[in-house]
């Protein structure tokens, strides 16, 4: 075939991302070594295709696609792995070998073209290089394992430890207490063990006292509850995460593992997501009118066992604490019911699906009594769903309003046009 139709070859280099790869030659080089043979041998190429990825997964290479749609009948590349590391794309190109889109493809040692000999050939050294990443694969993970199993946590330490890397082959790097910072980490289990503080109490005082990232920053709230969560400060890890393997570490730990479970203990907070957590509908819909931060719910049960729902500012509590009264959710309805009344529809930012709900209810209705049913206007089917609706309905309903809701002195002001009422 070579002697009937020219060969027209398409140059491909790749060099993976990854770390396993980095010894591979670079693309540049590939290159270079290519075009040398082939102006060596006479080889005709039409196109360059350059690609930085891993070959190990079939059909993620954008560089190789191209490859295949812009082919002529021939492929130049260093060697049989750069074209592919896994089954599916060395199926793809016995495939096209078979079907004589492909005449042959040409590496820097040797040639592969539709014979069954070279295409078996070819087979067994695209096999071979997926055999290494497997291998590499388990291999990674082995060693994993037995850093585990000497005590160490892959990856970076939390917050309150610093990681000292070796300098010396095979000596592993160490793990030790941050000066700094570790005295933060033990302030804030007491605060929230021995001085009956929240989590965004302890936030504050940490906050305020100096505590601060390894970059300088001001740390997030949800940083405060993950030191609270990890173990690694009292010395035991799992790895990896959710696997079931724990492991006992060898850095020092900075607190007690019966800290850690007071602290646990101590801890108000509730998983995100768990069975039976209480829904509070009207969170992110008011806000404080002392300070302008957002309103929260929370739900209390009184010696009687009667459960109370009420909001209040998110900054009740702690040392920038906000003075602001909180408000019954009963309450809270009724006076958002009462405001409803006072204001014009003018002022009323109405939403099309409230209007939309009006219409229907309307419609059915007349369906229902003919001339005879009555209709209801958008304020009273409002005060309806305020009134006798679900407390889903009733927090979708305080949010199609879109006007401003402002919790003061313990009372519901809703805001529009930038006038109160």
């Amino acid at each position: 075939m070579e002697n009937e139709i020219p060969l027209k070859y398409c140059l491909y280099a790749r060099k993976s991302s990854e770390a396993d790869e980095r010894q591979a030659m670079s693309i540049d080089s590939q290159i270079m070594e290519m075009t040398r043979l082939a102006e060596k041998e006479g080889i005709e190429i039409i196109e360059i295709v350059r690609e930085s990825k891993s070959a190990k997964e079939s059909g993620q290479r954008t560089g190789f696609k191209e490859l295949l749609r812009g082919l002529q009948n021939a492929i130049l590349t260093w060697a049989p792995d750069r074209l592919s590391r896994n089954a599916g794309d060395l199926g793809t190109l016995v495939d096209m070998m078979d079907k004589k889109v492909l005449a042959k493809i040409q590496t820097f040692g040797q040639a592969f073209t539709n014979t069954p000999d070279e295409k078996f050939l070819l087979m067994i050294l695209c096999s071979q290089a997926k055999l290494e990443n497997d291998n590499r694969a388990k291999n990674v993970k082995r060693g994993l394992r037995a850093k585990c199993e000497i005590g160490i946590r892959p990856g970076q330490p939390p917050i309150g430890y610093t990681l000292i890397r070796s300098t010396r082959f095979g000596e592993p790097s160490k793990v030790v207490i941050d000066e700094e910072r570790a005295p933060f980490i033990k302030k804030a289990f007491e605060y929230l063990i021995n001085g009956g503080l929240s989590g965004r109490q302890v936030w504050e005082y940490l906050v305020d006292e100096g505590f601060r990232t390894r970059s300088g920053k001001v740390p997030p709230i949800s940083m405060i509850f993950r030191i609270f969560k990890d173990t690694y400060y009292y010395g035991e890890f799992e790895f990896p995460k959710g696997g079931g393997n724990w492991y006992k570490s060898n850095h020092e730990p900075i607190i007690t593992k019966e800290i850690f479970e007071k602290a646990r203990k101590a801890l108000k907070t509730s998983d995100k997501g768990k069975w039976g957590r209480k829904n509070f509908y009207f969170n992110h819909i008011l806000k404080c009118g002392h300070c302008g931060s957002g309103i929260s719910g929370e739900s209390h049960i009184n010696r009687h066992g009667k459960e109370y729902t009420y909001y209040k500012c998110n900054k009740h509590g702690g040392r920038k604490s906000c003075k602001s009264k909180y408000i019954r959710e009963e309450k809270l309805v009724e006076q958002v019911s009462i405001l409803v009344d006072k204001v014009s529809l003018e002022n009323i930012h109405l939403k099309r699906k409230i209007m939309h709900e009006v219409n229907k209810w309307n419609q059915l209705e007349k369906i229902r009594h003919g001339e005879q049913g009555k209709s209801i206007t958008a304020k009273e089917y409002i005060n309806f769903i305020l009134s006798q609706g679900s407390a889903k309905e009733k927090g979708e309903m305080l949010k199609e309003l879109g006007e401003k809701l402002v919790l003061q002195e313990g009372g519901i002001t809703i805001v529009c046009n930038s006038l109160s009422v």
